[in-house]
């Protein structure tokens, strides 16, 4: 029937969408970061633009990989059976999953680290304070751990990206 394969096609165009989204957003989130620490008078103000940038992409990150699932999961119904369907599934669940530990753990902890260094040390930012507090160590291995989630999440997304241009066949029926 000729309509699968329209559907199939139409699927596959906004599966393409939605990682090139993501993953496009991850690379303007790595200029965005460098910009801001590069011109910013203090790491602090970066840190607010490169803290709510990240919230924005991980938001949408998190909305175009669940369409990206649920696209893939229309095209297996529709008959792909292409092998790196399931491959492109995995990492995109692992992307996802990863997208959520940043957003719900690692974030979170580095924003509480950052706000009792502030009521510690009378409002200091992070860069002002010791960096043998407990909490300014916490912070810098928090942000080396965000650093190496959201490359993770970069690195599966272009393997994501180059395996969703492989097409599996549509039968007739």
């Amino acid at each position: 029937m000729k309509m699968k394969k329209t559907l199939a096609t139409i699927a596959r165009i906004l599966r393409l969408y939605c990682i090139a989204l993501w993953v496009g957003a991850l690379v303007f989130f790595v200029v965005v970061a460098a910009v801001a620490f590069g011109n910013l008078p203090s790491t602090h103000e970066a840190g607010i633009v490169v803290r709510g940038t990240l919230l924005a992409l991980h938001t949408l990150g998190t909305y175009a990989g669940f369409l990206y699932l649920l696209l893939t999961v229309m095209l297996l119904a529709l008959g792909d059976r292409a092998k790196v369907r399931a491959v492109e599934l995995i990492l995109v669940v692992i992307m996802l999953g990863l997208t959520a530990y940043s957003q719900l753990g690692v974030i979170p902890a580095m924003e509480r680290d950052r706000q009792q260094l502030a009521s510690q040390y009378s409002g200091a930012e992070v860069d002002a304070t010791p960096k043998d507090a407990p909490a300014h160590a916490d912070f810098d291995r928090l942000h080396n751990v965000s650093t190496k989630v959201e490359g993770a999440v970069l690195l599966c997304g272009l393997v994501v990206l180059a395996l969703s241009s492989m097409q599996g066949k549509i039968k007739e029926q």
